[in-house]
């Protein structure tokens, strides 16, 4: 039997693993600690031991660990006789000489500092310091243990066993099984190395038996360590069994402390911890926090002072007493309630948007009138580019508040709402209590951008745990699995955004109330340019309004001829590569000053980039201009509906969805119903394959209010007769002719205003949303509203045909007819 398998403490090297052999010479980056965790060699990984973790903050140590994680993952650790200092020049001097080489198994970097879950690999001993920045490096020598058979041996390591026994028996921090796994280690270094780990003793002690090469000397230190250790748990257990007879609360409390001073003493350990805790007790008392939170924090700091500053748990307490001092729980900003100087911040900031306007002023005069209010819970739904975020940081300005904004586009993980439990390393709260932490507010505004866009995987669904966030009756109290007490999030107002409510749980969107935030108009968006994009992007390239000037008639063109977009993000953006060029020309020399025209737009963007086709796309029978919804806003799309002799079968194509192929099918069955009506051939359906085409065909369509366009498309193919140009259609068509209504009125309408649309043929029913769309919206559109697909047609089409539908058609020969059948 070999020796990994009598000794289960040995683990397996990967095949990258550098050899261990006595007086191998290698050089590692460096991790310096002062008064941190002593990590031994080769310590099994095995429940109840987890493999250790550091935890430290910036500076050359987080520099160490990242060069590290490019190569062979290997690092040194070292403990420094005297504090560090940020810049020294350190030389072997500060060092004690004896460290560990630790092979790192995962690294995570957060807010509150770097953590590291390592095992431990070999001693080093340093030989010399061969880099000081970025960060620590030094050439070292690997040592092994010394192991000389003896029957000194052979009796150190029987008594070491014994004391360790005798200790974990008289220690309440210490588990049973420590002592079974103890003795299963047969190798006698590894079982000083394992009773050392898992016993509270000094760093210094630690560190005189890290340095122990030989064996035999690691036992007889231990030992002596050992015994001193049971001698002070014997007379604290006698000292106790003896004072707990007729104890108030308050006596055993100072008596707990006094014992706890007195054990430290004989230990000869430093009670430089003990000014920390006083500090943290009187942010305690001055915090006022809820009874709740008050009990929480005061628990742990009783077990913060019972615990030593090397232990592990120690870090892990104190940074959940700190979360919980640092949070808002009782300061909040001043709402700036004059609806006249908020109105007039609004506007300052946003252009438009008055429903969005109208909503904020309307809660800041009920907060007028009712100072106890819980905050509104909004979601803002429209396309990409119209300013949703944005919107956010100007209500928080408006109302006087902090702001925070929190991304949920691609979250999966239920704990990044709710937060981690403490039992897990490097455990944080959820975002929501760092988000008020960070704001230092308990009424910020605080928005959840793209929360249609939110995941769901085994770590569980963030989309229900946001229900009890966005829940008025229930976010009064919030309890995150950090923090284990309630936080009173209901002066919070929340605002989501998102672009689609398709992908938003029904529960979800139940608990908040929608603002539909549409598309911009051609006007609108020349307003916003001169307004907001051009001076932003003249401020952010260094340039002057006398450098540059635009006219609206260039802001117009790049509009109209470089972008096509619900919002103003493309605008934006080609506006910034004029300038670009013209800050380029400047520093050049060859230009003082642009005034940039209609005529020099394509001097600095190059040819035409869209186009309207809606004349051009509609000038033969068979092609509808139809209005469609999607997430970036409203758009046109053309159905196309040609004719090759056949057997009357219908191909439809571009990624058309199953609605949608339904709505082709029903409007080839009106039509073919209707055909005397409309003058078509009975022999014309016989005799020919019907192809229905929807471009573009690489993006996914569906939906039923394309059924309008699709019956027109294919009767104007039967009769010959072109649809009207600058004319669109929107509505689902039944069996027996009707013209259903449909959604998206208000995007619909206002990508017809972007193309250049003149008639917008609706159903009747959707008579009502027209009030939604804005009047300058409407200006020079005609919208005809229908109820049957007779009156669209007899709007739509030209009244004569402009080519016979059948002039293809040859008779065939009887006997052909007869083999086809």
């Amino acid at each position: 039997m070999s020796e990994q398998e009598r000794d289960p403490t040995i683990q397996q090297m990967g095949a990258d693993d550098p050899p261990t052999s006595e007086g191998l010479i290698r050089e590692l980056p460096l991790i310096a600690m002062y008064g941190g965790a002593i990590i031994f060699p080769m310590m099994p990984p095995s429940p109840p031991f987890m493999p250790p973790y550091l935890a430290f903050q910036g500076g050359r140590a987080v520099a160490a660990v990242e060069a590290a994680m490019t190569g062979d993952r290997l690092v040194g650790l070292v403990q420094l006789r005297q504090e560090p200092q940020p810049d020294k020049e350190y030389t072997l001097d500060d060092f004690y000489p004896v460290g560990t080489m630790i092979h790192i198994i995962r690294y995570r970097r957060g807010e509150e500092g770097a953590f590291l879950i390592v095992q431990g690999q070999a001693r080093i001993q340093l030989l010399e310091i061969t880099q000081q920045q970025p960060y620590l490096k030094a050439r070292v020598r690997l040592l092994e243990d010394q192991v000389v058979e003896s029957l000194e041996l052979e009796g150190l390591v029987r008594a070491v066993r014994t004391q360790f026994a005798r200790m974990v028996k008289l220690s309440p921090n210490l588990q049973d099984e420590i002592v079974q796994i103890a003795d299963q280690i047969g190798h006698p270094g590894r079982l000083a190395d394992f009773i050392a780990t898992v016993t509270d003793l000094p760093t210094e002690q630690k560190q005189s038996i890290l340095e122990a090469v030989d064996v035999t000397e690691r036992l007889q230190r231990l030992s002596r360590m050992l015994a001193h250790e049971i001698n002070v748990l014997e007379i604290g257990a006698q000292i106790q069994h003896r004072a707990q007879e007729e104890m108030t609360e308050d006596q055993r409390k100072y008596w707990l402390r006094q014992q706890l001073k007195q054990i430290r003493r004989e230990l000869g350990e430093e009670e430089d911890e003990s000014a920390e805790i006083e500090e943290l007790r009187q942010r305690l008392e001055q915090a006022n926090l809820p009874e709740e939170a008050h009990k929480a924090v005061e628990r742990e700091l009783n077990r913060l002072q019972r615990m030593s500053p090397a232990a592990a748990e120690y870090t892990v307490t104190r940074t959940y007493i700190e979360t919980i001092l640092e949070l808002p729980w009782n300061e909040s900003t001043e709402d700036r309630l004059d609806v006249h100087e908020a109105r007039a911040i609004l506007n300052e900031d946003h252009y438009g948007l008055e429903q969005i306007k109208e909503r904020i002023l309307e809660y800041l005069a009920v907060r007028q009138l009712r100072k106890e209010m819980r905050g509104p819970i909004l979601c803002f739904v429209g396309p990409p580019g119209v300013g949703k975020t944005s919107l956010g940081r100007s209500i928080a300005r408006a109302l006087g508040r902090k702001f925070y904004r929190m991304s949920l586009g691609g979250l999966h993980d239920e704990a990044e709402i709710r937060g981690h439990r403490r039992t897990y390393i490097g455990a944080l709260p959820g975002r929501i209590i760092q988000g008020l932490r960070n704001v230092g507010s308990n009424n910020p505004v605080f928005m959840l951008d793209e929360i249609d866009k939110l995941g769901r995987d085994f770590r569980g669904d963030p989309a229900s745990a946001l229900l009890e966030v966005l829940d008025p009756e229930q976010n009064h109290s919030f309890v995150d699995n950090y923090l284990e007490v309630p936080f009173d999030l209901s002066k919070v107002m929340f605002i989501a955004t998102a672009n689609i409510l398709d992908t938003i749980p029904p529960a979800l969107l139940d608990r908040m109330e929608v603002l539909r935030i549409p598309g911009y108009t051609h006007e609108e968006k020349i307003a916003i340019a001169k307004r907001y994009l051009v001076p932003r992007q003249r401020a952010e390239h260094g340039l002057s309004e006398e450098q540059i000037h635009f006219t609206d008639e260039a802001i117009s063109k790049i509009v109209r001829e470089y972008t096509r977009e619900a919002g103003v993000r493309n605008l934006e953006r080609e506006i910034g590569t004029v300038v670009r060029k013209v800050a380029f020309r400047i520093v050049e020399g060859s230009l003082d000053r642009a005034e940039i025209t209609s005529e020099t737009i394509p001097e600095y963007l190059g040819p035409r980039k869209v186009f309207e086709e809606i004349a051009e796309r509609v000038d033969e029978p068979g092609i509808v201009t139809g209005l469609a919804w999607t997430a970036t806003g409203g758009d046109i799309l053309f159905v196309e509906a040609t004719k090759m002799p056949g057997r009357g079968r219908l191909i439809t194509t571009g990624q058309l969805g199953e609605v949608m192929r339904e709505s082709a099918q029903a409007a080839l069955s009106y039509a073919r119903a209707n055909s005397k009506r409309y003058g078509i051939p009975a022999r014309f359906w016989e005799r020919h394959d019907l192809h229905i085409h929807v471009p573009a065909g690489a993006t996914p369509k569906d939906g039923p209010s394309a059924g309008i366009a699709m019956t027109t498309a294919l009767i104007s193919l039967a009769t010959g007769r072109r649809v009207k140009p600058f004319l669109a259609m929107t509505g689902e068509v039944t069996l027996r002719g009707k013209v259903l209504p449909v959604g998206g009125i208000k995007e619909k309408v206002l990508a017809a205003k972007r193309a250049g649309v003149q008639t917008v043929i609706l159903p009747k029913h959707n008579e009502g949303d027209l009030t939604d769309v804005p009047d300058y919206a409407k200006e020079g559109l005609q919208f005809v509203l229908v109820e049957r697909i007779s009156e669209a047609l007899e709007v739509a089409l030209e009244p004569t045909p402009v080519a016979d539908p059948n002039e293809d058609l040859e008779e065939l020969p009887e006997s052909q007819e007869d083999n086809e059948e």
